[in-house]
């Protein structure tokens, strides 16, 4: 195959395609139907014309009988009153009348029956254009639901043009979340191991951060102090408890010593650890 017939091939194919993809099928058959109509209309309009002639060509007779009736009764005139020379004229005029009316009555034979033609071909073609019509407007109805449906599962299944947009679009800012959600756990940890600065100076330092910690489990363990202490489980000492440092509670078989200390004696539980 030479390079122009490949070419031409090749182009042919693509406008193929082109046209194809363009084509509407609904306006296609609009189209005809359009085609048909004008077709129609031609041929209504020949009917019209045959019939004005047809018309015509009677109008013609008509006016013809009237002249021969007319020179036959001035013949029997002339002949009455003994002109027989103008009876002659008189019915050698008719005669000529009467050719003219042959030749007319032919006429409008021939017209009556190409009109009486032409008006059965648009009978016959406006029933089949009314056929095309009820057709056409069938298929249409029937792309148009078939076209409706595909585009709906077409949606539903996501390969349309518009939900592929909306799914990367979607996506995309998932993945946009994603990787802001990463950034700030990633700053997050950052900043709590120290590895960087709060410029804001809202975040203190490891020791506060550690001081704060413990701080936290000390409340705890007032709390709880409190509680045992209200549920009649031991006493803590108020100072003690003021300070920070829960008491822990004597055991039934754990028995109290006296101690001197300073100029006066105090009686303290012994604490869990101590030596008596």
């Amino acid at each position: 195959m030479s390079v122009m017939k490949r070419l031409s091939m090749i182009f042919k194919s693509k406008a193929n395609k082109a046209l194809d993809k363009m084509e509407d099928p609904r306006e296609t058959l609009d189209y005809s139907y359009q085609r048909q109509l004008e077709l129609l209309q031609k041929v209504r309009r020949g009917v019209a014309d045959v019939a004005t002639s047809r018309k015509r060509v009677e109008l013609q007779l008509n006016g013809l009988e009237q002249s021969a009736r007319k020179l036959e009764e001035q013949g029997r005139k002339a002949l009455s009153v003994g002109r027989e020379d103008l009876a002659r004229e008189a019915l050698q005029r008719r005669s000529g009348i009467q050719s003219q009316m042959a030749d007319l009555k032919v006429q409008h034979d021939n017209l009556q029956a190409e009109e009486e033609k032409l008006t059965t071909a648009s009978q016959r073609l406006q029933a089949k254009v009314d056929a095309f019509r009820t057709k056409k407007e069938t298929i249409k109805a029937t792309y148009t639901a078939a076209e409706a449906q595909t585009r709906i599962n077409e949606a539903f299944s996501g390969i349309s043009e518009e939900m592929g947009d909306v799914g990367l679009a979607i996506q995309r800012a998932e993945d946009k979340t994603a990787q802001m959600q990463a950034r700030a756990g990633a700053i997050d940890e950052l900043l709590a191991s120290g590895a960087l600065d709060d410029v804001t100076g809202t975040r203190g330092d490891d020791i506060q951060a550690e001081l704060d910690r413990m701080g936290g489990g000390m409340d705890v363990e007032l709390e709880l102090a409190r509680m045992k202490a209200e549920l009649g489980q031991g006493s803590a000492p108020q100072s003690a408890i003021e300070q920070g440092q829960p008491q822990q509670q004597a055991q039934p078989h754990q028995q109290a010593a006296p101690h001197q200390q300073g100029q006066g004696q105090t009686q303290h539980l012994r604490q869990p650890g101590e030596n008596a």
